[in-house]
């Protein structure tokens, strides 16, 4: 399936790139004027999801224009065609393909294609992380003033959910930087490849992180929720770092959170 899944990604990221600055037609979703959706997305979407269609057409897909399909299937794929469509629509070459393929609620796979770079991020459960077929590790940052983090920001950030400002400027306190890319994915497989110690967000959704959390667990990093407790892509707050400065991360996620 994770061949299925790079030629898919491989073949949308294509897409994507080719179709920069040719976009038709932008729409906003949930009522927020920040969260966008273009022809674009959706094209790619239907591309990847033709291609699963014509494999494996028992499986079920959530996918985040379209929607899930066949959600009691064991075998469940999560695509996110276009992750940074804000980027993509001001041409800020920073965005990607994500495909994450779960098994009976267990991520298995992912894969996160930016075709800006020609860089293929892959990993299947007990294999490892890969880039364009090299190993990925983790990297070795103890301290969180000897760390570059990165988060997002949700598209209610007016509202302020979950303390994300408070969370934010916390952070600023104790890094030693902190970047803001628009894309969860990327941000996920920057961690895995060691570039960055560490990401946290809030409001994220399963598309978003389903194929980056097995890529950073395969590289050696930890998932988890704020509190460092087991999650899942189906919950708000996502916390993934080297795992040597996690325990430091959720001291200052409480904290500023009021906990």
């Amino acid at each position: 399936m994770i061949d299925l899944a790079i030629d898919a990604a491989r073949q949308a990221g294509a897409f994507l790139k080719e179709s920069l600055g040719h976009v038709r037609a932008v729409e906003t979703k949930e009522g927020e004027a920040r969260n966008l959706v273009s022809d674009i997305d959706r094209e790619s979407e239907r591309r990847i999801i033709a291609m699963i269609r014509g494999r494996y057409p028992g499986h079920g897909i959530l996918a985040e224009e379209s929607g899930g399909s066949a959600a009691t299937a064991d075998t469940l794929w999560v695509i996110d065609p276009l992750d940074g469509t804000t980027n993509f629509l001001h041409g800020l070459p920073i965005f990607c393909v994500t495909i994450g393929i779960h098994h009976r609620g267990v991520p298995v796979a992912g894969v996160v294609y930016d075709p800006n770079l020609d860089e293929l991020f892959t990993a299947e459960r007990g294999s490892g992380a890969y880039l364009n077929g090299r190993r990925l590790a983790v990297s070795g940052a103890s301290t969180l003033i000897g760390s570059l983090l990165v988060t997002g920001f949700p598209y209610d950030i007016a509202r302020n959910p979950d303390r994300a400002v408070e969370r934010f400027n916390a952070f600023l306190m104790e890094a030693q930087g902190i970047r803001r890319l628009g894309s969860a994915a990327l941000d996920l497989c920057y961690v895995a490849a060691g570039r960055l110690d560490g990401f946290w967000e809030v409001n994220l959704h399963p598309w978003d992180m389903a194929a980056g959390v097995v890529l950073v667990e395969e590289a050696g990093g930890k998932v988890s929720d704020f509190a460092g407790a087991p999650t899942t892509i189906h919950q708000p707050q996502v916390l993934a770092s080297n795992g040597r400065i996690h325990d430091a991360m959720v001291r200052v996620l409480a904290r500023a959170g009021g906990q």
